[in-house]
Parts: structure tokens; sequence; C-alpha cells
């Protein structure tokens, strides 16, 4: 059984590694080289419950990608012997306006419900997991399972060892558009002609929608741009990631501090603007003041994938053999394994 992955981003080498190790040939198609757009560039949040909105299906997802993360950092690392940077790290939210200590408060109450590890701190205990947040917290919300992984490590793992597995990774391949036969997905046209496929797999990011031949009815995919800014705090202090409503402070543990992100509908432009960084920097001084002694590091932006259904686009799509792993926004890192794992089942076993 042929199968043609269209991206080679995290989704795309998560599915081909997937698919590869079930004995099929695949194929992965990259226009650019593996890992180049959102993937390596994100801040690794594996933030479960912190992204979580309510019980339901969405929700359990988050549960189960995390759950199984640690051993796909784990198996990634013995396949390669490159550390993926995974560690449990928990992430603390902090409430600086009553409203914001209510939405806590809510959040605390239905995830408790669900049986999940999650405190709601009072300001002194949040200050005691973080002393160097601000002082005007009137409290925060703790989970302690959410973790983090190094984006960039965890891509230079899964190349390799997508590439070691056997999958044909061709790059510098435009896909021209989806090859439909009868109803039915039957491969791809690239610059150097057709490849023909029992079922091709659509994880091109924020470009899927661009593909021509897809489905009418698949929800847009467009491009997200988000900025981001790291600082570097010698010695390191922070051990926790800390959210606020206004930014996000991912600690490395080495002093590396990755701070965002700006959400942006601006098309395909990439630049790294003043403003964006003013914003992210006001946002991560006034949760943190002390990452104001910090050193400035480097700054960037990535597109992350929004889908127009808010949800992420996984498993099969209204054309027959044509199966989506696209749309995740800010969740791609958290749900590569599980996106994954719900093609690789919907291929081989139809769900």
């Amino acid at each position: 059984m042929r199968i043609a992955v269209v991206g080679g981003g995290i989704m795309g080498c998560a599915a081909a590694l997937e698919l590869r190790d079930q004995g099929l040939d695949v194929v992965l198609l990259e226009r650019a080289v593996p890992g180049a757009e959102a993937s390596s560039a994100a801040a690794g949040m594996l933030g479960a419950q912190l992204e979580g909105h309510g019980p339901g299906p969405l929700m359990d997802l988050f549960l189960r990608a995390r759950a199984g993360y640690a051993a796909w950092a784990r198996s990634l690392t013995e396949r390669t012997n490159i550390d993926v940077g995974y560690r449990a790290s928990g992430i603390l939210k902090i409430a600086r306006t009553e409203g914001e200590h209510g939405d806590l408060a809510r959040t605390v109450a239905w995830q408790r419900e669900m049986g999940l590890d999650v405190a709601l701190l009072g300001p002194r205990d949040a200050r005691e997991i973080e002393p160097g947040i601000t002082t005007d917290v009137l409290g925060a919300a703790h989970f302690a399972d959410d973790a983090q992984v190094e984006p960039q490590r965890l891509l230079r793992a899964l190349i390799a060892a997508t590439a070691a597995s056997g999958v044909e990774i061709r790059s510098g391949e435009t896909v021209h558009r989806v090859l439909v036969e009868s109803g039915r997905c039957v491969g791809v046209g690239l610059d150097t002609g057709e490849l023909r496929a029992d079922a091709t797999v659509l994880a091109a990011g924020s470009w899927s929608s661009l593909v021509p031949g897809i489905p009418s009815s698949m929800p847009a995919v467009r491009p997200a741009r988000g900025q981001m800014v790291q600082l570097e705090e010698r010695p390191p202090r922070l051990r926790s990631i800390v959210v606020s409503s206004s930014a996000y402070i991912v600690p490395r543990g080495d002093g590396r501090v990755v701070c965002g992100s700006t959400l942006e509908f601006v098309g395909f432009r990439r630049e790294v603007t003043a403003a964006g960084v003013h914003a992210i920097l006001a946002g991560a001084l006034d949760a943190v003041p002390s990452l104001g002694a910090a050193e400035l590091g480097p700054v960037w932006s990535s597109f992350r994938p929004h889908s127009a259904s808010d949800a992420p686009l996984m498993g099969r799509s209204t054309l027959p053999g044509l199966f989506l792993a696209t749309g995740h926004h800010r969740n791609g890192i958290l749900l590569a394994k599980v996106t994954a794992e719900v093609v690789r089942a919907a291929i081989l076993e139809g769900h």
C-alpha cells in the first residue's frame, strides 16, 4: 500500500513515521525542507489542561495526546539519540483581575469534576511556585501535569527517525493538485509528473487550502502569524510555564525563556514587527517583572494553521482516499502523535 504525505512539518513527519512503522510504502513531499515552517518555531507547550474549554471530545483528545507524550519522546530519543527536551514543568496561569480569577475558578471546578490534577491557588501559594511573578496577582490555576517540549529538537528527531525508517523524503517537491478519478483521490500531481497513491495525507499546514483539488467542504485553513521573543535569564530562575491574559512565558530550564505570542491574520507575511515585540515583552514583564533583567535573544515569527472550524482537521475527508492532518492552530505540537494515530486508524481501519 503506497501513501503520499503532503507536507514535511511535524504533522506530515509524524504521520509518515506512524504509517511506515506499520510497514507501508510512504513518500513524504515537502516544497522546502522538512520542519522549515511553523513546527520549528512554536513554543512547545503541551498544555492539555491550559487549552481545555470544557469536557468533551476535544478535551479528551488533548488529554490523550499529553498522556502519550513522554513515551513518544523517549521512543524518538532511543531511535535517534536526540533529546527532544520533554519536561513536565507544569503551567501556572495567573489572574490579575476579578473577572480573570472567576474564569480560573470555573476552569478548576470542571477540571476537578473530571478528576484532573488542578489547583486554585492564592497569591502566596502562587508565588511559592514562582517567586518572580507579579505581586498584584489575585490567584492562579496550577496545571501540574502540563508539560513542554523543544520543537526544534523534536523536529530534528522526528525527521531523523522518519528518514531512518525508510520513508522516501522528497524535498523541493511542489504539489500542484490532488488527483481525482471516479470521485476518489488517487495521488497528487507534481512538477515531475504524477505520484499515484492508495491514500494521500494532506498535512500542508497553513498552505493546506491552497492545494487545488481538495474538497470544497473542507473548512478553510489560513495562516495565523505568531511572533516570538527569546530571553536569556542568567542564572535560570523560572521553572514553570507562566501564562497570563496577554503573554505566555516558557522557561527551558537552562536560562532560555521563550515568550509569546501575537495572533495576526496578515496572510503569509513573515515580518517580526516592533509593535509585536513590544506587546510580547510588555505582557511578559507584566506577568514576571524579574525578566526585566534578562538579556534579549532572538526574535522570530511563524504561521499557525488556523481552521475555520476552530478545531483540528484529522482523519478522513469527504473525498475518499484523501486524509487530513492540518488546522491545529496553536496545538500542533501537543496533537502531533495522536493525529498520526488518528490518520493511521482512518487509513488502515476505516475509523
